[in-house]
């Protein structure tokens, strides 16, 4: 399996048209039908269904464009890194960051670094903890700011001074608002929209037992999209204070939850990692940012 033809099956995918596929890749439309067609005998599944005037993936060719997409990121910045080895002035950082108030301290890092260095291009992947430590696992980034406890001996890190305090974002005409803080019972049985990755600790942790008398209405990963839901009045969002606009002109309010819950925030790389010289140059900075 050649990186050439996962990159071509990659642009038919996307296309979801041989004939645009072709063009865009300035290859012959006969030449691209044969290559993916090759790349189904090798395979030995069929990676698209065709019509008159379009292609479709079927269930094998999304399990290979997920495999491709990962494929090529890693190829593509094996690539850079060997590019950039000799070369203390320019190149490419990959950094994964869980949502946080608190990345705004990582920035005026990268901000200063960059200032000095205009050449280097910073590359952010906003998700969960869980999602971000998976891509730094597979080598995919560099660095990963992460909002809960991690583990030594999987990771190098360094602790950042900020906590994450969790509360709860409401609209402000919500019975909730006028209380100062909000406490398990004052959430049982009410809407609530909460991430992903806190409903595998932090949310059971805080409930117990009752956590099987919670409504929770949906999930999120990013919490832009469940401030909207709270926007709308679908339910209150479990969730970082900070993250939200909460001001004057903003709809919405944020109430910590009682018993105070918070998380730590660290910077991890993953050990033994080789760094290219503009990767080991963030490196120093932060170290000098966060010595603890």
């Amino acid at each position: 399996m050649e990186i050439r033809v996962l990159r071509y099956f990659l642009k038919v995918a996307r296309e979801e048209n041989i004939t645009r596929a072709a063009a865009a890749l300035n290859v012959s439309q006969p030449t691209l039908s044969k290559q993916i067609k090759d790349l189904e005998y090798e395979l030995g599944k069929k990676l698209f269904t065709r019509s008159n005037y379009s292609v479709k993936l079927t269930d094998e060719g999304m399990l290979l464009r997920k495999r491709a997409e990962d494929i090529l990121a890693m190829v593509d910045k094996t690539q850079e890194e060997f590019m950039a080895m000799g070369d203390v002035y320019g190149g490419d950082i990959y950094i994964g960051a869980a949502e946080s108030e608190g990345i705004g301290h990582i920035i005026d890092v990268i901000k200063a670094l960059n200032a000095e260095y205009p050449n280097i291009r910073f590359h952010f992947y906003s998700s969960g903890t869980d999602s971000i430590s998976e891509r730094l696992d597979r080598g995919l980034l560099d660095f990963a700011v992460v909002v809960e406890e991690i583990s030594p001996t999987r990771y190098n890190y360094l602790r950042m001074d900020e906590t994450n305090r969790w509360g709860v974002l409401m609209r402000k005409d919500s019975p909730l608002a006028a209380k100062d803080a909000i406490s398990r019972e004052d959430l049982l049985h009410i809407p609530l929209i909460c991430s992903r990755q806190s409903m595998e600790k932090e949310i059971p942790a805080f409930f117990g037992e009752s956590m099987e008398r919670l409504n929770i209405v949906a999930t999120y990963d990013l919490i832009y999209n469940a401030s909207l839901m709270v926007r709308e009045g679908f339910g209150c969002a479990i969730g970082f204070d900070g993250i939200v606009s909460t001001g004057s002109d903003s709809e919405l309010c944020f109430r910590p939850l009682t018993p105070a819950i918070s998380a730590p925030m660290y910077v991890i790389w993953k050990k033994y990692q080789v760094f290219t010289p503009v990767a080991e140059l963030l490196l120093e900075r932060l170290r000098r940012e966060f010595p603890g």
